[in-house]
């Protein structure tokens, strides 16, 4: 039951509603997404590399790559975001909460969407040289280079790379001169205050959730570097509300649903970048 709302029923409220601050969906377009998956499990397949060979002479046999195949398997979750509207108390005041509510639902299921994402990257086990450690310091560009010259070694492509951080990370970068200056990059940056892209990733911030956000032990938080077709996102129930009166409740029931679940690909198109949020 939405049990703030009979608070605001005594009185006169504002009909236009104001939000609390929250994230909402923003990592699916950075994951390689198969959408309409029936079932609970959805395999991704990773092709190997292959090695071209000089050929032995006229009429001579073959010789295979033997290229390997692996499956990588999104295991899909179920989630629901529900809420009641109470009929009385819902004729008291002069602005419509099932409404309302559509827009905090939807916000719920983004993030969870995100965090399913999220957790696949910090589940990944990647190379030593592919977890960089923290070194006391906050997110530098020093981290930034050596991410990019990891996904450089393994020939991850150059477009559709993103870097994920939280925004003590981003206001360090911000600290940089590289960052700022139209000498190094664009004047967006000192101007906006934001970091759109640099070094060729795509930065999204991160804030403070309560599903989790990004991995943080002890002030130590873990940012990800990665191309987009490291990790698949595999969606059952695409993100639904509906609203349905419930007669023994007299009330109303907001109802999100969605299904999904995310996998890690391929382990080497991953970089995690650990740093201290309070250097």
């Amino acid at each position: 039951m939405s049990q703030a709302l009979s608070s605001v029923a005594r009185e006169e409220f504002d009909s236009e509603v104001k939000h609390a601050y929250q994230g909402m969906k923003t990592l699916r377009e950075c994951v390689k997404v198969r959408n309409g998956v029936v079932g609970d499990k959805y395999d991704f397949r990773l092709m190997g590399k292959g090695a071209a060979t000089a050929r032995t002479g006229s009429s001579a046999d073959v010789v295979p790559m033997d290229v390997s195949h692996s499956v990588k398997v999104a295991t899909l979750v179920d989630y629901e975001a529900p809420e009641y509207t109470d009929i009385y108390d819902k004729a008291t005041v002069n602005f419509d909460e099932v409404k309302e509510l559509a827009t905090t639902i939807a916000g719920a299921m983004g993030r969870r969407d995100d965090q399913s994402i999220i957790d696949a990257l910090d589940g990944a086990t990647v190379a030593a040289a592919n977890d960089i450690a923290n070194g006391s310091t906050n997110l530098t560009i020093a981290k930034l280079r050596t991410a990019k010259k990891r996904l450089d070694a393994v020939e991850a492509p150059s477009d559709e790379r993103y870097f994920l951080c939280d925004h003590e990370g981003l206001a360090a970068l911000l600290a940089t001169t590289e960052v700022t200056s139209s000498d190094y990059n664009g004047v967006k940056a000192l101007v906006q205050g934001e970091v759109n892209t640099f070094l060729g990733f795509k930065f999204i911030v991160i804030g403070s959730r309560a599903e989790g956000g990004l991995p943080e032990t002890s002030d130590i938080v873990t940012g990800f570097a990665f191309h987009k077709s490291a990790v698949g996102h595999a969606v059952g129930i695409d993100m639904d509300t509906r609203i349905d009166y419930v007669a023994h409740k007299a009330s109303w029931l907001s109802m999100g649903m969605w299904k999904a679940g995310s996998v890690v690909i391929d382990p080497e198109g991953i970089v995690k970048v650990d740093y201290d949020k309070t250097a």
